[in-house]
């Protein structure tokens, strides 16, 4: 597979009013087009601050990051936060068509594509509803959509099930996977919940308390079609043991 997103040897320190704080130091790893990769470590230790120098809102202190081959790119990232901050005032539909208004780019096609999502991945009665009147999965599922909308090569997802419930959080979990799966999209999970990392993944990395390194890299390679079907493999709990052995 083709590497989409590279780090070679990347520091991070920034600085505060009394010292000078290491964040990231030589940090190095890829990701190929495709892959589902998930990011976990120790609280603290940077995992957000990687989703954010892929994102290019901060800068490396040094190293690179290379992504689809260039270090300036002009390829379209996704970003799925913690909560899905669907604005209340506006319809479902509304919400969905927001980065096209925003990027300009709201044609005709462009919210008929963002509409034929709703209707395959089942949310499409729902189009004149307003957030508040949805489940949270459901809302999940539709700030989803509203990422793929404008078709984003690389998803950047921070923790997107955290604010949801335990049994609701292994629904959407797999409502995601399924979705980012079945539209061949690239992905970047931070998460704490080794489970979580360890069923949806292709490749997990695990960081090292701050400054963060790559301390380990596993691929869980388990069978199964969806993140549900893959934590009943005896696998999953061989991974998960190792994993937070790496953690604690």
């Amino acid at each position: 597979m083709e590497k989409l997103l590279e780090f070679r040897n990347v520091f991070l320190t920034y600085q505060t009013l009394t010292d000078e704080i290491k964040a990231i130091e030589k940090l190095s790893f890829n990701v190929c087009d495709g892959e589902f990769l998930s990011i976990i470590g120790p609280s603290g230790c940077g995992k957000t601050t990687i989703l954010s120098l892929i994102a290019g809102l901060i800068k490396p202190s040094s190293g690179k990051i290379i992504i689809d081959g260039k270090v300036e790119h002009d390829l379209e990232l996704g970003y799925m936060l913690q909560k899905d901050q669907l604005f209340a005032w506006r319809t479902i539909e509304k919400n969905i068509y927001l980065p096209l208004e925003i990027k300009g780019i709201d044609t005709k096609e462009n919210k008929e594509y963002a509409l034929y999502l709703l209707e395959k991945y089942g949310l499409i009665d729902f189009r004149k509803n307003y957030p508040d009147q949805l489940s949270g999965g459901m809302r999940q599922r539709v700030a989803l959509i509203r990422t793929l909308v404008f078709k984003p090569k690389i998803l950047l997802l921070d923790e997107p099930f955290s604010a949801l419930d335990a049994q609701t959080r292994l629904s959407v979990c797999d409502d995601v996977y399924k979705i980012i799966k079945a539209e061949k999209k690239t992905a970047i999970l931070v998460t704490h919940d080794i489970s979580e990392a360890i069923s949806m993944s292709d490749k997990i990395i695990v960081l090292t308390n701050r400054p963060a390194q790559v301390k380990s890299i596993y691929r869980p390679n388990i069978k199964g079609d969806s993140p549900i079907r893959k934590r009943e493999s005896k696998d999953f709990g061989l991974f998960f043991e190792k994993i937070w052995k790496e953690l604690v």
